[in-house]
């Protein structure tokens, strides 16, 4: 096939009559871009709850004051995602994603200027401006992958798209505790902090000049059939009645509360797991970022993996049980083994726990976007992110209680019952799979690279 490409206009600008749906190779090159933007913006999430300890004695906080530079994350998205799900749908990808890798940067030289013992305020400051831009990159992987990609593909990009989160977020949990180090002097504290807040500033200002040089709104022609439907409508739908529509979707809303008790779980789980290492393994900082990396490190395979089942089998609702479930062992397992004083047998259960759960990031954007076609993949996609949030700070703070009232055991307890009646609300959808009812018979030409 020819590999050229041309920009288009507006985003809502719709294709010439007789369009022959194609797929460019420079789809591959959009999706990369944004992994990195994503994995810049991601890396700020956890990095510094996972050396907690360290963070808490260097600028004389809390461990609550520590545990907020992580919660920021989850308690910005929500007042924002709807002002920002609406930017989106009217300015396009191209312009959002120079929001949110633009807010990535500012934030992250903010951090820099917070290594002295007083200025713990302003690493927060910049954490909440990383965090704010967040809400301009979480909820693009479906719609970029709907927008660049053939049909047989969309599910496996959106797990690429995912697969970008995930790589930053191992980056977070790696990172730190390799390079911040308990140090008796507080200056030599100083210098491991500053050599990661540079690091990091770096990385996010390397990712926006990319994302200005090469990411693109979308291909000259749509890659499939679905998207030529969407964009040949003679109206496309508005943000507010988008919205009322997915809230009135039985099927959606029981997938977006299900969705954000899981995530929800491993958002509570990776802000306290430096403290809940610490408390069965003495000195277990590098411990603590060992499991969280490989967590990340199994869901980044389990991302992949579920996306290339949903591509060649569609079978959505089952294989959304199928990880949902094992979620629950993994969560089980793992809860069982902290006790048992191998490292060994943590991280088996944890490497478990992380295949499963956060591989389900992309398995339930896909979900959504068949459950929901047509409305815009960005605003279904908003929400399920918005639900995690809102999950992710009320678990968090469950957890954080629990741990230190009823202790670890207890508080991993309540979070497997979480797990269970996400359990349930997910086996209650009914799998009304509408982008594939809308897909045009076999016999359309479809070009792919």
């Amino acid at each position: 096939m020819s590999g050229d490409y041309r920009p288009v206009g507006k985003p809502g600008d719709a294709p010439a009559a007789g369009t022959e749906c194609r797929a460019y190779p420079r789809r591959w090159l959009v999706l990369a871009v944004f992994a990195g933007a994503s994995a810049a913006n991601a890396s700020h999430w956890i990095s510094l709850a996972i050396v907690g300890n360290v963070v808490g004695e260097h600028y004389g906080v809390t461990p609550a004051a520590v545990e907020w530079t992580s919660m920021v994350f989850m308690v910005t998205y929500v007042p924002l995602v709807l002002p920002a799900a609406g930017i989106l749908d009217k300015w396009g990808l191209r312009r959002s994603l120079l929001l949110g890798a633009a807010g990535t940067a500012l934030g992250a030289w903010l951090k820099v200027l917070g290594t002295a013992r007083d200025h713990f305020w302003v690493v927060l400051a910049g954490q909440t401006v990383v965090a704010s831009s967040q809400v301009f990159i979480l909820s693009v992987p479906p719609r970029l992958a709907a927008v660049w990609f053939p049909a047989h593909q969309v599910s496996s990009a959106c797990s690429v798209g995912v697969f970008g989160n995930q790589l930053g977020i191992a980056a977070g949990f790696l990172l730190p505790p390799l390079v911040v180090k308990r140090h008796d002097d507080a200056e030599a504290t100083g210098w491991d902090l500053a050599l990661l807040y540079y690091g990091m500033a770096g990385l996010s200002s390397l990712c926006l000049v990319l994302v200005l040089l090469f990411f693109s709104e979308r291909p000259a022609t749509p890659p499939s059939p679905t998207q030529l439907l969407k964009l040949s409508a003679a109206e496309t739908p508005g943000f507010w009645g988008s919205l009322r529509r997915l809230l009135g979707n039985p099927g959606y809303v029981h997938l977006t509360l299900s969705y954000g008790l899981l995530v929800g779980v491993f958002f509570a789980l990776s802000t306290l797991l430096n403290q809940v290492i610490l408390f069965y393994f003495e000195d277990g900082e590098e411990l603590a970022g060992q499991v969280g990396l490989l967590m990340i490190l199994a869901g980044m395979l389990g991302s992949v993996v579920s996306g290339l089942v949903l591509d060649k089998t569609h079978r959505f609702k089952e294989t959304a049980l199928c990880v949902y479930f094992m979620s629950l062992v993994g969560m089980c397992a793992f809860t069982l083994t902290l006790d048992w004083d191998s490292r060994l047998a943590v991280f088996a259960t944890s490497g478990l726990l992380g295949f499963f759960m956060t591989g389900y990031l992309p398995l339930g954007f896909e979900f959504a976007a068949e459950l929901t076609y047509p409305e815009p993949e960005t605003t279904s996609g908003a929400l399920l992110s918005a639900s995690t949030q809102v999950f992710g700070v009320a678990l968090t703070s469950a957890y954080s209680w629990a741990v230190g009232g009823a202790g670890v055991l207890w508080a991993n307890i309540g979070l497997c019952c979480a797990l269970l009646l996400g359990l349930a609300l997910t086996w209650a959808i009914r799998p009304d799979l509408r982008r594939l009812a809308a897909a045009r018979p076999p016999g359309d030409k479809l070009l792919s690279a």
